[in-house]
């Protein structure tokens, strides 16, 4: 039951938000900086970015300019989504850190 309160599972991802709190976004997580995707979805994502961009030229035919801008802000935060998982697969899993050292502390006396 616990493992419910760990994560929220969304549609592509995960949300980051604390559990219990609304969505500012009202669900629209392509615009939402808590998502984090899931590298599964891609596919999805680039479907998705894809029917954005057909959108937004079905509205610029239409003269739709109100909606054009919406849609441009979906089509940006897709294509940071999929920048976030191009950099996860990219990203090694082990970062070395190297040992702590106290040699800036030697020779310091403590009164």
């Amino acid at each position: 039951m616990q493992r419910n309160f760990e994560h929220r599972k969304v549609a592509l991802g995960t949300c980051g938000r604390a559990y219990n709190t609304p969505c500012i976004h009202e669900h629209s997580c392509l615009r939402c900086s808590l998502l984090r995707p899931d590298p599964q979805q891609r596919g999805r994502l680039t479907e998705v970015r894809d029917h954005l961009l057909a959108r937004i030229d079905e509205a610029h035919r239409e003269g739709w300019l109100g909606e054009v801008d919406g849609l441009r802000i979906s089509l940006a935060g897709a294509e940071h989504k999929l920048a976030q998982l191009g950099e996860l697969t990219t990203r090694t899993a082990t970062v070395h850190l190297g040992l702590p050292h106290f040699s800036h502390l030697v020779g310091r006396t403590v009164r």
